[in-house]
């Protein structure tokens, strides 16, 4: 059983709980380790070479009633679908204007005594060389850690991992994150 502790920033929601909890059952996944008992952090999943990373979070997410911000394009921010993705923790981003992006995710920060931010490092499911600096820049300038999560297709778990207070120094932020990772295997290893 994974542990949650009072200052995580939840969203009460039965119906959504059960979906989560019913879909990880039925597809034989389990969630594990424990959600740091901080009020604000960057949430970071991985390895992600799939649509599926995607699909397992989200229903981890909901199991846990976690209530957790994201990052969209501002283009599917628009009627009918522009209420739901703001409830869900949707922030829309215009990524013509890339300095606005960072100013709009501070801002959730700062503005806020609870609040997790979710991403992919890796920025895509095709492999890649590097991490994408972003959510170091994000951590680093909210002054929040980093919650590393792995998701792992071999033994169908989700687990969350420990602290990563971060440093100066991006590439060994992203050596500690990248050296997480490797504990688990992907949907597509090829692409990791």
């Amino acid at each position: 059983m994974i542990t949650i502790g009072p200052n995580v920033p939840r969203r009460r929601n039965a119906f959504l709980r059960g979906l989560g909890s019913s879909v990880l059952k039925l597809a034989g996944w389990r969630v594990t380790g424990k959600v740091a008992d901080v009020p604000r952090f960057v949430l970071t999943g991985g390895p992600h070479t799939s649509n599926w990373d995607f699909v397992f979070a989200l229903m981890t997410l909901w199991k846990l009633e976690l209530e957790v911000h994201w990052i969209g394009k501002h283009t599917i921010f628009r009627w009918p679908f522009r209420g739901l993705f703001t409830y869900f923790g949707g922030i829309p981003v215009d990524r013509r204007n890339p300095g606005t992006l960072f100013r709009d995710v501070i801002r959730g920060f700062s503005s806020s005594n609870q609040f997790i931010l979710a991403l992919s490092p890796e920025g895509t499911r095709s492999k890649v060389k590097r991490l994408k600096p972003g959510f170091h820049r994000i951590a680093r300038k909210a002054d929040v850690p980093i919650l590393p999560v792995g998701v792992d297709f071999k033994n169908k778990e989700i687990h969350f991992g420990d602290l990563i207070h971060t440093e100066d120094d991006f590439k060994a932020d992203s050596a500690k994150l990248r050296s997480y990772w490797e504990g688990f295997r992907p949907k597509y290893p090829e692409k990791f």
